[in-house]
C-alpha cells in the first residue's frame, strides 16, 4: 500500500526536491573546500613543498573540481530535460551523480586533511589523518546509511503488514 497515495510523477517531484535539499549541503562543503585549496596555492609556503606534497594538492583540487561539478550536474540535467517529462529518469540520473559527487567529495576531503596535517605534523600523521578522514566519512555517509537500510527491510520483512504500511521489501524514495 502506497503511504503516500501519490503518483509515479507526484512521488519524482518530491524526491527531486529531497535531492536538491541534500545537494544544497553538500555544495556548500565542496565550495568552501575548493575555496580553500585554491587559495594554498598562493601562500608563503606553498614553494618548499615537496613532490610529494605538490602531488596531493594537485589531486585534492582536481578531486574537488570533479566533486563539484558532479554536484552541480543535476541543475543541468533537469534544466535540459524538464520540460520533456522525463522526471523519474531526471531523479534516477541526479541520483547516481550525486553518489559520484559524494565519492569525490570524501576523497578530496581526506586529501586536504591529508596535505595539511603533513605540513603541519608529518608525513605519518598526515597519512593517519587522511586515512582517519575518509574512514570517518565512509562510516557515516555509506555504511551508517546501509547498516540502517538493511535492518529496516529485515524489520518489514519480519513482520506483517500493518495497516497503513506498504508491503514487501522498502521502497526506494
Amino acid at each position: 500500500m502506497d503511504e503516500r497515495h501519490e503518483t509515479e510523477l507526484e512521488r519524482a517531484d518530491r524526491n527531486f526536491g529531497e535531492l536538491l535539499q541534500e545537494l544544497r549541503v553538500m555544495q556548500t562543503g565542496v565550495q568552501f573546500l575548493f575555496a580553500f585549496l585554491l587559495t594554498l596555492a598562493f601562500t608563503a609556503r606553498f614553494p618548499s613543498l615537496d613532490a610529494m606534497q605538490r602531488a596531493t594538492y594537485v589531486t585534492t583540487l582536481l578531486l574537488a573540481v570533479v566533486a563539484a561539478a558532479l554536484l552541480t550536474a543535476p541543475a543541468a540535467v533537469h534544466r535540459v530535460l524538464f520540460h520533456l517529462g522525463a522526471k523519474p529518469q531526471i531523479v534516477r540520473v541526479s541520483s547516481r551523480l550525486a553518489a559520484w559527487g559524494m565519492g569525490a567529495l570524501v576523497l578530496a576531503l581526506s586529501g586536504s586533511v591529508l596535505l595539511v596535517v603533513d605540513v603541519t605534523v608529518g608525513r605519518g600523521a598526515g597519512i593517519a589523518a587522511g586515512a582517519g578522514t575518509f574512514a570517518v566519512c565512509g562510516g557515516l555517509w555509506a555504511l551508517m546509511p546501509w547498516l540502517l537500510r538493511r535492518a529496516l527491510l529485515r524489520r518489514r520483512e519480519a513482520s506483517p503488514a500493518a495497516p497503513g504500511r506498504e508491503e514487501g521489501p522498502a521502497r526506494r524514495g
